[in-house]
């Protein structure tokens, strides 16, 4: 099987990994923490900062890909700290327009290079 890959200009990858994978008419995000593209560092600040970084990653590999914030059907977050919920959610629910996209959302143990958020998403064509 190919794959087709895209990939957001500049974007920070840390690992052996596709920025999103087409399959079919989905297309597949990887998670996206909170780097900042220009420095490839974790931004500062709060869970808010670091979710909206997320989300402009994201979109950034979304639009790459052709695609836009409402084509996506299903997030996945995950948090460092559960107790971040609200505070992500807040920005969260900025990002779409309802009805929104399904979602789950997990309290992990660690995320890669200590961020405090990761989110990936699943897009329909």
């Amino acid at each position: 099987m190919s794959r087709k890959a895209f990939a957001a200009a500049g974007a920070a990858v840390i690992g052996p990994y596709s920025q999103a994978v087409e399959a079919g008419n989905l297309v597949f995000l990887s998670g996206q923490t909170p780097l900042d593209p220009a420095t490839g560092k974790l931004v500062t600040g709060d869970i808010g900062a670091q979710t909206a970084q997320s989300f402009r990653n994201l979109f950034s590999v979304l639009e790459a890909a052709g695609l836009g914030p409402d084509d996506v059907v299903k997030a996945n977050v995950y948090l460092a700290d559960i107790g971040d919920f609200a505070a992500m959610n807040a920005v969260y629910e900025r990002q779409f327009a309802p009805p929104y996209p399904a979602r789950t959302t997990i309290e992990v143990k660690g995320l890669p290079l200590g961020a405090r958020v990761e989110i990936e998403l699943v897009a329909q064509r």
